[in-house]
């Protein structure tokens, strides 16, 4: 593989996260539409209480277990207010977090495969790896997954360390990648604390921390906005710096077709569009 190649591969996977990102947006405005739609038949129907069934449960024949339970009509649209913003939100976090994970590590693979001495002259794979690879392109792969499942333990600063030793590329020179520690540290609480900020929180997010320790960390329309943003403009910032130390063909041809081609009235850069999941007045 020679550098040409390495660039095109490297903007291929920035150009599938970006794309991820975009799909995000889109899947959250539809979300927000149905929880709107369905709150909106609520509030217009003429029942003063509905009956929901809901599973509770699986039985071994594959069936599912229901359960009942009576809403009043205010009682409902708050439920759904609550799946439209808060729910809505921490799951859109989870997945933004998840996309720039992945991508980092994408970027890390291809060039560790590209030059293996950067994997380091002291990493070891087991001698089982080794003779069940049948090329040494294989036990190329298997040192760079111990790399990366090394790496996934440390902390975004950590890793941001790492990766400029094996990349050459700063990702605490990129504004957004400190703003992205905090999403990542709240993403964290939200799977493993139900929401309330701890110490390791307020260590990781530092001056961006929305909350001390023992206080809950909000998930709304704003924050999912902001979140979005900035991992589309980590993504766009890094796809820059990688094209220049690898040049990307593609990268280059993509960048002069839209400068060449003019925005439609209205139209604004090639992104799904959150104002939608920012609600006027509630749902």
């Amino acid at each position: 593989m020679d550098n040409l190649d390495l660039g095109n591969r490297l903007n291929t996977v920035m150009r599938a996260s970006i794309a991820a990102l975009f799909e995000q947006g889109e899947l959250a405005e539809l979300t927000y539409g149905a929880f709107n739609i369905a709150a909106s038949a609520v509030r217009e129907g003429d029942q003063s209480s509905l009956t929901v069934s809901f599973p509770v449960g699986y039985r071994s024949d594959r069936t599912t277990i229901q359960s009942q339970r009576q809403y009043t009509k205010d009682e409902l649209i708050q439920r759904y207010e609550l799946l439209a913003i808060r729910q809505l939100s921490i799951n859109e976090v989870i997945q933004f977090v998840t996309i720039i994970e992945a991508m980092l590590g994408d970027v890390l693979r291809a060039v560790a495969m590209r030059y293996p001495n950067k994997l380091g002259g002291k990493r070891t794979v087991t001698v089982q790896s080794v003779l069940e690879a049948t090329t040494l392109e294989e036990v190329m792969l298997r040192a760079t997954d111990s790399l990366m499942n090394e790496l996934s333990y440390k902390s975004p600063t950590d890793f941001a360390e790492s990766f400029a030793d094996i990349i050459g590329i700063n990702l605490l020179e990129c504004p957004s990648y400190h703003r992205y520690v905090e999403i990542k540290a709240s993403r964290d609480i939200f799977i493993h604390n139900r929401g309330v900020a701890n110490a390791v929180y307020v260590r990781k997010a530092g001056s961006h921390a929305r909350a001390r320790e023992g206080g809950g960390l909000h998930a709304d329309s704003q924050y999912l906005l902001e979140s979005y943003e900035h991992c589309l403009q980590i993504c766009e910032w890094l796809q820059q710096q990688l094209h220049g130390k690898w040049h990307s063909s593609d990268y280059e041809q993509y960048q002069r077709s839209q400068f060449l081609l003019p925005l439609s009235e209205g139209e604004d850069k090639d992104a799904s569009s959150l104002d939608a999941v920012v609600p006027s007045g509630g749902t």
